[in-house]
């Protein structure tokens, strides 16, 4: 099972070889069949050049360049029409997520079977460093408001970091999100259209260098957007995206 790990880019010249290096160092470590797609999301400084530098060391590693409309999400959307692998998992570019945990998804993933393997920051297991507070507090709030509306146990659906199967992730289409919202957009998608999915801890580290791109007001709207979407699927759509639907046809 080849695994593809998009990281879209955006002004991170001070943080993606750190972030590609330490990837792919465990992912071969662990030999585990993988690309390494890097998505420069038009990029304002030198992101490119290192990127380009960094192909003729890492043999796994390649990029494309989301020109426009640019953001976040859209980056996102381009890797995860381009990947090549069996599964696909999306990290952010200033490795605040774990490449550990990645292989913990994968090895999940291998021996459950699952369609998604999803992280908990929160849990007992798991280690968050430098987490803002304002933005912990919105974060648990929003994801105790999220579990009610949806009646799910899962409790961090806001973390981005998460492992789909190619099935699953063809299954979540059409894309909406073209911001932060994206990794809101994907689970909930994934959970209302009746993919199985395991829970793993996982790990999170603010960024050492750079500022985060992430606005709360802004975030606040999209994310209100993307609920009312994804609530009016599951309340509304009769089932007709469901994952049995989709595979017995009309």
């Amino acid at each position: 099972m080849k695994l593809s790990v998009v990281i879209p880019a955006y002004n991170e010249s001070e943080n993606i070889e750190k972030t590609v290096r330490a990837f792919y160092d465990k992912l071969k470590e662990e030999s585990i069949d993988h690309e390494i797609l890097v998505i420069n999301d038009n990029s304002k400084d030198n992101t490119l050049e290192v990127i380009e530098k960094l192909e003729k060391d890492i043999p796994t590693l390649r990029h494309l360049t989301n020109t426009a409309p640019n953001g976040y999400g859209y980056a996102c959307r381009k890797g995860l029409e381009n990947y090549e692998g069996d599964c696909v998992a999306v990290t952010m570019a200033d490795l605040s997520d774990d490449p550990a945990d990645l292989v913990k998804y994968y090895r999940t993933m291998e021996k459950k079977g699952c369609d998604m393997v999803f992280g908990d920051r929160w849990c007992k297991e798991a280690k968050v460093v430098g987490y803002p507070r304002k933005k912990l507090w919105l974060n648990r709030l929003v994801n105790h408001c999220i579990r009610f509306l949806f009646c799910f146990k899962y409790k961090d659906v806001t973390n981005g970091f998460k492992l789909f199967s190619r099935e699953t992730m063809d299954g979540l289409k059409p894309f909406i999100s073209g911001q932060f919202s994206l990794a809101l957009e994907l689970p909930l998608k994934g959970i209302i259209r009746g993919y199985s999915y395991e829970v793993v801890p996982n790990n999170w580290y603010n960024r050492e260098i750079g500022e985060s791109n992430l606005k709360l007001k802004a975030m606040f709207f999209r994310y209100t957007f993307i609920l009312n979407y994804c609530l009016n699927e599951k309340l509304f759509s009769m089932g007709d995206y469901k994952k049995d639907k989709i595979k017995k046809g009309r």
